[in-house]
């Protein structure tokens, strides 16, 4: 099941169209990517509801087989990362350092068939996860007969969530990942393996939940998903828009910069990492839809703050290094990481 539902989506990748963007200039130049990632979600998604409505499939196998596919996907990142380091280390003559070459990658965007892997991980990674969730509500519709004012708040925050990154595609070629990783089995397993099976955890622990959510509490909860969305999504495309065009808008007023490389308008000039604070905020409204009878479901935001803190510290590190005394006085401009006035 793993192996035609990732071959499924490479072949989309292949065949659908998309706009051609160019991308940063990586090691070995820029590359030219094919976005057609939301096509691809979207026809996913219509043509599994199909099937559940007219009982061709129950997505609620995904949920019966999870331990089974979470072994089937441990082995598949693990071949796919052996399989890239073989390919890497005939490219570059070198068999050495297997351990850091294996773990961390020998190549930075390998292409198989046209397709950009890194890129291309993103998609079985994070359409597998929403049908994961996906699973989980129709289970609870079967079981109970019904869902659950929680079930369906999880529902809408993570499809509009994983929809969202696919209208957003563009943003990926930018980030961390995407310019400074090698792609070995740190990312591989944490597309394959991490995405879909830990971040889901909290539609699971609500399959059988008794405690009922609040009108207010449900509230609440809307309002800390729309704050972290506007966070997370509005500085990301903020900077983006200031990288295509520097004369930009941002807030209705031009975009201000640093000698024209670093942007201090809207988010960027309040905080330095306010897209991930916005991000944990997202999956922390994702996690409280469980309410507070277990802490299991709080690995979740946990892990991902843990990450993001150790990330924004990474950031900091390169962009010293890269601008120097500019980021000095962009610190001075963005006093705070990602907590105004606190941190």
């Amino acid at each position: 099941m793993t192996l035609v539902f990732v071959s499924a989506l490479f072949l989309g990748s292949i065949l659908l169209p998309g706009r051609r963007v160019r991308g940063p200039v990586l090691e070995g130049g820029a590359r030219t990517y094919k976005l057609n990632g939301f096509a691809l979600f979207l026809i996913t998604m219509i043509v599994v509801c199909l099937a559940q409505v007219s009982d061709w499939f129950s997505l609620s196998v995904l949920h019966t087989h999870f331990a089974a596919l979470f072994v089937v996907a441990n082995g598949f990142a693990f071949i796919l990362s052996g399989w890239l380091y073989i390919r890497g280390s005939r490219a570059q003559d070198a068999l050495t350092g297997f351990l850091r070459g294996f773990f961390f990658g020998l190549e930075f965007n390998p292409t198989w068939l046209g397709v950009d892997l890194k890129l291309f991980s993103y998609r079985p990674s994070l359409i597998a996860l929403a049908l994961f969730n996906a699973s989980f509500a129709v289970v609870q519709y079967e079981t109970y007969g019904g869902l659950t004012l929680a079930m369906t708040l999880y529902q809408v925050f993570t499809f509009l969530y994983v929809l969202n990154y696919f209208q957003f595609e563009f943003g990926m070629i930018h980030t961390w990942d995407m310019i400074s990783e090698r792609f070995g089995w740190m990312l591989i397993w944490g597309d394959y393996v991490l995405v879909p099976f830990f971040y889901s955890i909290a539609g699971w622990w609500l399959i059988h939940a008794s405690a009922t959510l609040s009108p207010i509490t449900a509230a609440t909860l809307v309002l800390l998903f729309a704050l972290g969305f506007w966070l997370f999504r509005g500085a990301n495309e903020q900077k983006h828009r200031f990288k295509r065009d520097p004369a930009t808008m941002i807030w209705r007023r031009p975009a201000r910069s640093l000698d024209g490389r670093l942007l201090v308008s809207g988010f960027w000039g309040i905080g330095r990492h306010l897209n991930y604070t916005g991000e944990i905020c997202v999956y922390l409204a994702f996690t409280l839809t469980t309410g507070f009878t277990s802490w299991i479901p709080y690995l979740l935001p946990a892990w991902l703050t843990g990450l993001l803190v150790h990330r924004s510290k990474r950031d900091e590190q390169r962009c010293h290094a890269k601008y120097g005394e500019l980021w000095e006085r962009y610190k001075q401009q963005a006093r705070f990481s990602m907590l105004p006035f606190i941190y």
